[in-house]
């Protein structure tokens, strides 16, 4: 059992929300003390002991989906412990489509494309492709114009952005780190399980987010599964772009 002053340590560093605390702690017990007290002691890893936790600083009560990414941004300045959220980039847009930040980065972008072709606001060429060309000559003025703004969207709409491995360590791989973080995920899907009578649904992302679903606590979970969006394809994912129209996330 690991010790509780190590778990409350993690918590209040990521500034939790109330309803979160028991939850995370419970869950957080099932972890090997060893392999925590160790990320207490050498901080050398992202997000960083302040920001592991950082996507729990939403409420529990209104939370109708758990979108499971994989691993942190491998950038201090990207990584902020809030799955797919880049911190390094401020602008959504640019001159000629979407901002340098957002191209950098390949699953926002994508993300942004299909909210954008959800919504009826953009199409793809004949190629099946969205070039920039087709992003600059759309009217923005009333849509969200920052990164901040997408994101406090995704919080208003319900979502909780947690990575199923919260921990990206500069000396193992996502899946060799994921395997301390297995019975975690399954704890706290049980945790929310008995606190609330309308089950979130799960958004499964990629490969390390779709192990989830062959853990015993999601069975009772309604799931909603795609590839990465790092991935193209994403963009055309029919469950997916269902899910984008109904939350109309690019509006303001």
């Amino acid at each position: 059992m690991t010790d509780n002053t190590i778990i409350t340590q993690l918590l209040k560093s990521s500034s939790v929300h109330k309803e979160w605390i028991k939850p995370l702690t419970n869950a957080l017990q099932t972890v090997d003390p060893a392999y925590l007290q160790t990320l207490t002691q050498h901080t050398n890893w992202l997000p960083g002991p302040d920001k592991i936790f950082a996507a729990f600083q939403r409420d529990l009560s209104h939370c109708e989906y758990i979108l499971f990414g994989e691993s942190p941004y491998p950038r201090k300045e990207s990584a902020n412990g809030i799955a797919f959220y880049d911190a390094a980039v401020t602008d959504l847009w640019a001159e000629k489509g979407l901002s340098k930040g957002v191209n950098k980065a390949t699953s926002l972008r994508n993300i942004m494309k299909t909210a954008l072709l959800a919504q009826g606001l953009i199409k793809t060429e004949a190629d099946g492709k969205i070039p920039q060309s087709t992003i600059a000559n759309l009217n923005k003025q009333n849509l969200i114009q920052n990164i901040g703004q997408l994101f406090a969207a995704l919080q208003q709409k319900g979502f909780l952005l947690f990575n199923a491995t919260p921990v990206l360590h500069p000396d193992r791989k996502p899946t060799k780190e994921a395997k301390f973080w297995i019975s975690f995920v399954n704890q706290l899907l049980l945790e929310i399980k008995h606190r609330k009578k309308e089950l979130p649904t799960l958004v499964l992302w990629g490969q390390i987010a779709l192990s989830i679903e062959d853990m015993p606590a999601a069975s009772a979970y309604p799931k909603l599964r795609s590839e990465h969006p790092y991935n193209l394809s994403f963009i055309k994912n029919k469950t997916m772009l269902q899910l984008f129209k109904q939350l109309q996330l690019v509006s303001k």
